[in-house]
């Protein structure tokens, strides 16, 4: 691909929203468990998250049903800690408080990663990543692995007290997103070949995406949904936020999606459009203060 056929380098991820039947539970979850804070609750949405960094927003949706275990949608929300010892209060958090959440952790190699379920069936990694020094690329593709991580190993040698008590103040982000949908080449002509991504790594069912170098922004696998269709209106996933550094990205963008077909809304700041399984994405540049 041509550079100005790419997302810039310094793309990241926003927020993702999922949309809920118990907003009070959810919210319990992610702030007792996984250790976010409250940011702006109006009691039909709240946002939370790290810092000043919002990380999660809970729409309140109890009319809605719950999505089929096999259709397309969230695989899981992967939740980036700075340091070890932020990922272990973590952990140590939502594992002692929602013990029934947890599903499993690694080490990827680039990355050390913990998995839950939050009480609603949506994905939750939790995550720290090796410095980029330390990973490995083989003919453009980066090297990754899944290595069993003993996750009580991991808190005696990394849970601090100073880590327990500021988590929450912490600094943290939406690391990546993982989807699940119906097949991985359409996902490869979207995600790379239309909105920008590079592709970093591929195991058969699965593809990693990603902007400057980065192990992977996003991932769609065929796992749980291989074959589904377009996503009906359906409690979880949202809406997915990339963010790109400025208004010429995003012209960029806009340009690109409308060469290869893409219906996009655009307002000048946010440009939205959906996938091919129907999960809406929105691009957006930073506020400026």
């Amino acid at each position: 691909m041509h550079t100005q056929d790419l997302l810039a380098a310094d793309t990241g991820m926003g927020a993702v929203t999922l949309r809920v039947a118990d907003l009070d539970r959810m919210i319990g979850f992610y702030t007792e468990g996984v250790r976010l804070s409250v940011l702006t609750d109006d009691g039909a949405v709240a946002v939370l998250g790290r810092g000043t960094t919002p990380i999660v927003v809970l729409e309140h949706a109890p009319a809605m049903r719950h999505a089929a275990p096999h259709e397309a949608g969230l695989f899981h929300t992967a939740i980036l800690f700075d340091t070890r010892a932020d990922l272990a209060a973590a952990l140590y958090s939502v594992a002692t408080k929602y013990p029934e959440t947890f599903t499993g952790s690694a080490d990827h190699l680039v990355s050390n990663a913990f998995y839950f379920q939050d009480p609603e069936g949506n994905g939750v990694e939790l995550y720290w990543d090796r410095d980029r020094t330390e990973w490995s690329w083989t003919h453009g593709s980066v090297d990754m692995d899944t290595i069993f991580l003993d996750p009580n190993a991991f808190l005696r040698a990394h849970l601090t007290e100073t880590a327990l008590t500021s988590a929450q103040a912490a600094p943290g982000k939406v690391g990546h997103v993982h989807l699940s949908v119906g097949d991985v080449a359409t996902a490869k002509e979207f995600y790379v070949d239309r909105l920008g991504f590079a592709a970093t790594a591929g195991w058969g069912e699965a593809l990693f995406v990603s902007a400057g170098g980065y192990h992977h922004h996003m991932a769609m696998n065929t796992w749980n949904s291989r074959g589904a269709g377009r996503r009906q209106l359906a409690l979880g996933l949202g809406l997915v936020r990339i963010e790109v550094p400025g208004t010429d990205d995003l012209g960029a963008l806009v340009e690109r999606m409308h060469h290869t077909g893409v219906q996009t809304a655009d307002d000048g700041r946010t440009v939205a459009f959906e996938d091919p399984w129907a999960n809406r994405i929105e691009v957006t540049t930073p506020a400026r203060g």
